[in-house]
């Protein structure tokens, strides 16, 4: 892996610059002996995260994918700071010939434009309501977002032309938009899921180090769900002899705060997402290390990954079905099994106004 590496970086998933499969030129750091070092004579490393601003053209995106169950999704952000080791999203920033490890965590474009564009979008004539993933590529309640607040200015405009919109996020954040979120859920508008990788505080800070606690996601289970917004969890990645066994937990638990469905999908490595992944296994768990890829080569047909629709969110194999096997019984077991999120109500939609700079006349 040419990688600039790391003993493991303080509040960051990547331990490099890793780069991009498009890059034309490869950089790699060297010890010069200017380097302020810690007291164990490591390298002390500690880069800032960068806003970029981006003006989009567009924002909706769709996709015909049979395994997704959403047609138009939509992403306020590229990068996401939660470094999570394991983002199926990290190769995107090698189109913009940036590092999909540590680039993709600390450089942040943001779609400042993303709300005023969506109303363009949904004006035009014979659009179509469609439920709206929001934040499926990367978080959209990233840390930027409690000063940037992209995503709540975007709520403001599916909330007006009462557009069905759903949300995933592995952040607490969530909470403050309650006063959208819960009116939307009277009319069947919105549904929520809260993705919880892990229960153990340990593993959360080294697998996605600057997301919320998993304590904090669960009381964000609880206040959505006492608010009357219809919430989930996705236990996702599961990670084979990493986070596995914790399946079962994570789903009891969700359940007692509040949630009403859930969800799981097998760990993915498209492209660079793999070589960062065996670096970051090398550095947290050494011991497993071997252990984790050859399982997940033997879900994937014997490679890193496998793109097939059908399988590439499961895996195949004694692994895969004994995990379909474990989830299905846990569903039964905590009282997910036969309950779904009320259907979403596409019939209330009313196409938003256009703003104009010459303002309004009535």
């Amino acid at each position: 892996m040419a990688t600039a590496r790391h003993p493991g970086i303080k509040g960051r998933g990547s331990t490099g610059y890793l780069p991009g499969r498009f890059a034309v030129t490869t950089p790699e750091t060297v010890d010069d002996g200017w380097h302020e070092a810690d007291t164990e004579g490591d390298i002390v490393s500690a880069p800032q995260t960068e806003l970029r601003e981006e003006a989009a053209r567009s924002v909706i995106t769709r996709n015909q994918s049979p395994d997704i169950p959403f047609e138009q999704s939509l992403n306020p952000y590229r990068g996401c700071e939660h470094g999570c080791s394991y983002c199926f999203a990290r190769p995107s920033h090698a189109y913009l010939d940036l590092s999909p490890g540590l680039d993709f965590e600390t450089k942040i474009y943001a779609k400042t434009n993303a709300p005023e564009v969506l109303r363009r979008e949904l004006s035009k004539r014979g659009y179509q309501p469609s439920p709206i993933s929001l934040g499926i590529n990367t978080d959209a309640y990233q840390p930027a977002e409690r000063r940037l607040q992209l995503t709540r200015r975007i709520l403001e405009v599916l909330a007006e032309a009462k557009h069905p919109v759903s949300l995933i996020t592995k952040n607490a954040l969530i909470e403050r938009d309650l006063d959208l979120l819960a009116p939307m859920a009277r009319e069947n508008l919105v549904h929520v899921y809260l993705s919880i990788t892990t229960l153990d505080n340990g593993l959360s800070s080294r697998l996605e180090p600057r997301a919320s606690a998993p304590h904090s996601r669960l009381k964000a289970v609880k206040r959505l769900s006492e608010a009357g917004v219809p919430v989930g969890v996705m236990f996702a990645p599961v990670i084979p002899w990493v986070n596995d066994h914790e399946l079962e937990a994570v789903l009891e638990a969700a359940h007692d705060a509040g949630a009403t469905a859930a969800g799981y999908v097998l760990l993915r490595l498209p492209h660079e997402v793999a070589p960062l992944f065996r670096d970051w296994l090398q550095t947290h768990v050494p011991d497993r290390a071997a252990h984790v890829m050859s399982t997940i080569q033997q879900l994937r047909g014997g490679k890193d990954y496998d793109s097939r629709f059908g399988t590439r969110l499961r895996g195949e194999g004694v692994y895969a079905d004994l995990l379909s096997r474990r989830f299905a019984l846990a569903l039964k077991r905590y009282g997910f099994e036969g309950r779904r999120h009320p259907p979403f109500d596409c019939t209330r939609f009313i196409p938003p106004r256009e703003s104009s700079p010459q303002g309004e006349l009535f």
